[in-house]
């Protein structure tokens, strides 16, 4: 799991009363939902919609949460939903543009033999089914442990550990195919 974070003291003093509070929440885990939603709705401005329709709703529940760890589970379970209503009222795909830069942020490798091979990862991730991606993309880029991946897909532990094991073999034969060495990545 990564490292505890300030999130629910911000969402705590938020709910006292101090509404700057929920701009610091904002900007601590925004890039992050960010990113989970372009996994699925493959568009960065549709991406920042989603996340703040989640904020709104995380706002106006006002739900408790035992640790930070919960709200941040809490917080991608309304992305992910958010994302999925989104997907069902418009019921059409939408190109992927700019997935390597969404995913690696403003932080990207200076190394360009490591940025090639992001690249061809990012590239590899959108072909993949939208179930796998999810599933890898909560695993590595959020370094969320399976029981948290379970809660926020709504699976078992059994079909997480499945849909890994076979995201990650297409994930290897796509890299492959690309001539990346799957080790490199």
């Amino acid at each position: 799991m990564p490292n505890k974070d300030n999130g629910l003291q911000f969402y705590n003093h938020f709910l006292q009363g101090d509404n700057s509070a929920i701009e610091e929440l904002v900007c601590l885990y925004s890039d992050r939902l960010v990113r989970f939603a372009y996994c699925f709705v493959k568009d960065s401005a549709i991406a920042e919609d989603v996340t703040e329709d989640a904020f709104v709703s995380l706002i106006l529940r006002r739900k408790r949460f035992s640790d930070c760890e919960n709200l941040r589970a809490y917080l991608y379970k309304i992305v992910r939903n958010k994302a999925l209503d989104y997907l069902r009222l418009h019921k059409k795909n939408i190109p992927m543009s700019d997935l390597e830069n969404v995913l690696v942020g403003q932080s990207a490798e200076k190394d360009v033999v490591r940025r090639a091979n992001n690249r061809a990862l990012y590239r590899c991730m959108q072909q993949l089914p939208s179930q796998y991606e999810e599933v890898l993309y909560l695993t590595y880029f959020e370094d969320y442990s399976v029981e948290d991946v379970c809660k926020v897909v709504r699976r078992t532990k059994k079909q997480v550990y499945n849909l890994l094991a076979r995201a990650k073999a297409a994930l290897k034969e796509l890299l492959i195919k690309e001539g990346v060495s799957y080790e490199d990545v």
